[in-house]
């Protein structure tokens, strides 16, 4: 059959673009700046390949604006700066455990409700905890501790609580400055007293 293929009218399924060849004389329509215009950054090697964020060159948006508090600064527990990771556990997810059990963070992993023990735990208050039980974990949220109180179980904190650094404020020059004394005044009264010494030394 006419429409058979094989090595004689084998080709591809579309048309192929020659490949530009650059830089090889005025007559080749490529030739001098190879279809790179005049100097500049388009014109060098890996200019088509920036980095998300870069402006050429200039400091970057990101780094001119300020920066926010949170899981990045120094006050940042339990892990520390520029690392917070802790596995969050609401109390409504203990219900599934009997009264009277000491919830710990074993257990937790082995019931599924946490992936790993590298990590630190903190009870959280969201939902509502019927059963009396007993709770250890690393940290706990102020309404978790209502709840679990409130349900006549206890908690037991792994960790001490953390404590927030007070921020110490410089001092203003006008508060730390002592008051201004007036030498002339003070020379004056001392030379008003001399003359009196003097008399009463002379009597």
């Amino acid at each position: 059959m006419a429409g058979d293929l094989n090595l004689s009218n084998l080709k591809p399924a579309q048309a192929r673009q020659a490949r530009k060849r650059v830089g090889r004389g005025p007559g080749s329509g490529k030739g001098r700046y190879s279809g790179r215009g005049i100097k500049g950054q388009k014109a060098r090697a890996g200019s088509h390949k920036m980095r998300p964020g870069f402006e050429g060159g200039q400091m970057p948006s990101y780094m001119r604006m300020g920066k926010q508090r949170g899981a990045t600064s120094k006050d940042a527990m339990p892990i520390g700066p520029f690392r917070t990771f802790t596995y969050s556990v609401n109390v409504r997810d203990l219900n599934r455990f009997d009264a009277g059990t000491e919830v710990t963070p074993e257990l937790l992993k082995e019931s599924g409700l946490i992936r790993s023990l590298r990590r630190d735990v903190k009870i959280l208050g969201q939902g509502e905890l019927t059963a009396k039980l007993s709770v250890s974990a690393h940290a706990f949220s102020k309404s978790a501790v209502e709840k679990i109180e409130g349900a006549g179980g206890s908690v037991t904190r792994l960790k001490p609580p953390h404590e927030k650094k007070e921020r110490r404020h410089r001092k203003s020059p006008a508060e730390g400055s002592p008051e201004p004394v007036d030498e002339a005044a003070d020379s004056a009264e001392s030379a008003a007293d001399e003359p009196e010494a003097a008399e009463t030394d002379e009597g």
